[in-house]
């Protein structure tokens, strides 16, 4: 029984295809090739087949050609050997009447991406890229690029360069817009300038700027936002024929617009037309954010970076950033921060008034989001701190835990910008201090426990309640109540002194966390040698906190203007952090540090990041050019030395007030290492320094910055200054920035700066090897960002 299940199996499909594509009938043939590529899209290995679907390239049936090509494209790298039989029809092919085929033809041979076809590539390219017919031309143009990427020595000895320079002045649109691509394509991966706008292919790319495809408008506005304009009028002549892009249906198009008009502010000088340029900004925008979600976010991004650099541009459109019931979270919580960031006295009970409203939506996180949106209000408009405080309390009534946890958090914002004006707050809010639950809610409130406490009657039973659980606390808490209790104790001796000795005990012997142990000991020993002293310290004038809007360094702002609708935009981050490369802005290749001990204290943070106390750089003092080191200034002199010393032995150890000489010099040569060679990188490019360029380099080997500072503008610039914001290895120029002065238009200067070592001028960066840096050239200060390589 059943000896039909011990028969042979039949044979596989693929048995079956082969046989089909060798039938003698064109229609059998054209639906096995067609099984083939069913099989091959949806991940079946069919490669066994290649050289009976390479029978079939040659038919005049352009369907079945495009199908057999789309198999070659697939398989060709697991079978080179077998795509040397194609050649023939490849080459036959681009001498086809038809100009599709031709077009087809050495569009594939660019895709095969086999280093033994190029060889046989260069002469039907060479033909292709002169044919008469321009669907042909602008294929052949991308081909180029793509023989680049495989063999740049075969694409450069052939003159294929020279012939895409040549057909940027070709008669039709698209084919200079190609050609525009592949140039732009071998610029980034020659790693130089092969291909630069200037005055004689400027006028043919803005003629073909109108008539050419959406996506070639981006390549060719792409290539305008990298031309530095000769003169003013210029860049205004440009900037009249891009503004019409602004009204494309195509988002892409209207940012890449956005761009070139962006970049162009820095070089038109006529005040009227910049205001011009600011109004015609705004319609587009604000169209992008009716579409789709993801399109409407990479809008509000940009716009974000945008209105750091012109934030006149959205003053009459506030209402449009408003959160409708149906946009995504991510979308509102951006909208969020462009109304903070257009937020002014005159539309300030507007965005209270919205502020409110989003403060009772059922959406948790942009509850609070919006409960902090309106402390941060109160900081940025002063004169609308007395409403944002009432709303607040109103939200606070309202008893919903995680608006009352939120409310209490920016109300010590509030508190630390206008110190004295709303501690009568401070009993109402400890009213819900049994509810809180989120750590940054407690520790917020037992600061403005300890901060207020001479006016609240009950300050010490409030803060023995946290005592109990003390252990049990995140280390935020602890660290606020440990200086809470301190405050009480000399505010109040008498209900402070049982308390602060149970939380001194707690935090020095019963704890694990360093900082909190670490502050414990020096509050010991301050109360116990110098009550005075420890008075003057912990009781101290605070700063008034500022704006906490998001503000990005000039340099990275500069940065993201030459990248307005790409990632980095989007991310807000440099795009050497996103594994790509910033073209109009040069970012130097960041060399992997290898200094054991300070990888393992940064803990192996990736990419280069802002950190803070950035703002140094803002605050340019050129006047003195070798740093100093700074003495105790007058609110520290009622610490006497000695008792600074005190401090310093709480362990048991001193430590002198500066290293010596032989010290900072040994820890140079510990950091910077063996002496290597380093290259110069181009750190501000001409387009984003008003004409001026600098190149640069810090080597470690001889505590040297190289400088190559070029003016490439038409106008002298005259009076050099540097400066350094703090770094890891605290390096500051030891000398002023020698500068020919004025330096003339083309003249090129190279500049060799030594650098020292000063101790006060350290700080932990980002990576590591991050160097900061300001250059003062006549009425501009430039930013720029240089590594210290080997």
């Amino acid at each position: 029984m059943g000896g039909k299940f011990f028969t042979a199996s039949k044979k596989g499909e693929n048995f079956e295809l082969k046989a089909e594509l060798n039938s003698e009938y064109k229609d059998k043939r054209k639906d096995a090739v067609k099984r083939v590529i069913a099989n091959m899209t949806v991940g079946k290995d069919v490669s066994s087949l290649f050289a009976d679907v390479v029978k079939n390239m040659q038919t005049e049936d352009l369907e079945l050609k495009k199908l057999v090509y789309l198999y070659l494209i697939n398989y060709a790298k697991s079978q080179p050997e077998l795509v040397i039989l194609a050649v023939n029809t490849f080459v036959k092919d681009t001498d086809d009447i038809n100009p599709l085929i031709r077009a087809l033809a050495i569009r594939t041979m660019g895709c095969l991406r086999v280093d033994k076809i190029v060889d046989y590539l260069c002469e039907p390219l060479r033909k292709t890229l002169r044919d008469d017919n321009p669907y042909v031309r602008k294929t052949a143009a991308i081909c180029v690029a793509k023989l680049y990427d495989l063999n740049p020595t075969l694409a450069v000895d052939n003159g294929f360069l020279a012939t895409l320079q040549d057909m940027l002045s070709d008669s039709n649109p698209m084919v200079v817009a190609n050609a525009v691509a592949a140039l732009g394509e071998i610029n980034e991966s020659a790693g130089r300038n092969v291909f630069q706008v200037n005055t004689q292919t400027l006028g043919k790319l803005l003629g073909a700027l109108n008539e050419c495809t959406e996506w070639g408008q981006i390549c060719i506005l792409k290539s305008l936002a990298e031309y530095t304009p000769q003169d003013s009028r210029e860049a205004e002549s440009i900037v009249e024929k891009v503004l019409p892009r602004f009204q494309h249906a195509n988002g892409s198009v209207v940012l890449a617009a956005v761009r070139v008009v962006m970049i162009y502010f820095n070089y038109v000088s006529n005040e009227e037309i910049t205001k011009q340029m600011s109004r015609k900004l705004s319609p587009p925008l604000v169209t992008l954010l009716s579409a789709e979600p993801e399109l409407s976010y990479v809008a509000l991004r940009n716009i974000n970076v945008i209105l750091q650099k012109r934030d006149d541009i959205f003053n009459q459109d506030m209402r449009v950033f408003f959160c409708k019931f149906n946009d995504p979270p991510y979308v509102k919580l951006e909208k969020l921060e462009v109304i903070i960031r257009l937020c002014t006295e005159k539309n300030v009970d507007q965005v209270l008034s919205e502020l409110k409203e989003y403060a009772n939506e059922v959406d948790v996180d942009f509850v609070r989001k919006a409960v902090s949106a309106i402390g941060r209000v109160a900081i940025k408009v002063e004169s609308a701190t007395e409403r944002c405080v009432n709303l607040l309390l109103e939200l606070v009534r309202g008893n919903q835990s995680y608006v009352v946890q939120e409310a209490i958090i920016v109300i010590k914002d509030v508190c630390r910008k206008y110190p004295g004006r709303y501690e009568a707050i401070v009993p109402v809010l400890c009213q819900h201090g049994e509810t809180l639950e989120e750590p940054d809610a407690k520790a917020a409130l037992i600061w403005l426990v300890g901060e207020h406490a001479e006016r609240i009657d009950n300050a010490a039973e409030l803060l023995v309640g946290y005592m109990d659980t003390f252990k049990e606390e995140y280390p935020q808490v602890q660290l606020q109540l440990l200086t809470a209790t301190v405050k009480l104790f000399l505010k109040k001796p008498a209900q402070g002194q049982e308390q602060v000795q149970k939380v001194l005990q707690l935090a020095s012997q019963g704890s694990d966390n360093p900082d909190l142990r670490d502050r414990a000991y020096v509050y010991w020993r301050l109360l116990s040698t110098n009550p005075q002293a420890a008075k003057t310290v912990v009781l101290s004038e605070k700063p008034p906190i500022e704006s906490n809007a998001t503000v990005m360094s000039q340099s990275l702002l500069e940065e993201l203007i030459q990248n307005i609708a790409f990632l980095s935009s989007v991310y807000h981050k440099p795009a050497s952090t996103l594994g790509g490369s910033s073209s109009p802005v040069a970012v130097t290749k960041i060399k992997p540090f290898t200094d054991v001990a300070v990888e393992e204290t940064l803990g192996g943070a990736p990419g280069p990041s802002v950190v803070k106390n950035e703002e140094n750089l803002l605050d340019l003092d050129f006047e003195d050019d070798v740093p100093s080191t700074p003495g105790l200034g007058a609110g520290q002199s009622s610490m006497s030395k000695s008792a600074m010393t005190d401090l310093l032995d709480v362990l048991g150890t001193t430590s002198p007030s500066q290293p010596a000489a032989g010290v900072a010099q040994l820890g140079a040569l510990a950091v910077f290492g063996t002496p290597a060679g380093v290259s110069k990188q181009v750190v501000l490019p001409a387009a984003v320094g008003k004409g001026l360029e600098i190149s640069a380099s810090v080597s470690r080997s001889g505590m040297v910055m190289q400088l190559t500072i070029s003016n490439k503008g038409a106008q002298p610039i005259p009076d050099f200054a540097i400066q350094f914001n703090m770094n890891s290895y605290g390096l500051f120029p030891a000398t002023a920035l020698q500068v020919p002065t004025p330096l003339q238009p083309n003249q090129t200067a190279d500049v060799s700066l030594q650098l020292i070592v000063n101790p006060q001028h350290i700080q932990v960066m980002n990576p590591p090897n991050l160097l900061q840096v300001a250059v003062k050239a006549g009425a501009d200060v430039h930013y720029f960002n240089a590594f210290i390589e080997g």
